[in-house]
């Protein structure tokens, strides 16, 4: 239950995190400012954080463009949700 509880505020705070460097790099990138690394915004995909990217770019039309973004970050979403059901199928086989 603690371990499940954690693991939820982590998702959080993380997914949040990469919303917001989405959201900053978008800013950054139309007032010509220093951007963020498109690999930080990656680190914190494979972190937990591609759901909160993903969504960040479709709301804030940020790094659509880029193929290695549209197919990237979906992937590692789809990889994690698949390694998530998997380790949950182990711990908790009726489920």
């Amino acid at each position: 239950m603690l371990l499940e509880k954690f693991l939820i505020s982590y998702l959080l705070f993380i997914n949040l995190l990469s919303s917001a460097f989405i959201f900053h790099d978008k800013r950054a990138a139309k007032l010509n400012k220093q951007r963020i690394r498109e690999r930080t915004l990656f680190i914190l995909a494979i972190l937990g954080g591609s759901l909160g990217t993903f969504f960040s770019m479709l709301i804030f039309h940020h790094k659509t463009r880029k193929l290695k973004f549209m197919i990237g970050i979906p992937f590692i979403l789809i990889l994690q949700l698949v390694i998530g059901f998997s380790v949950e199928r182990n711990i908790h086989p009726s489920f």
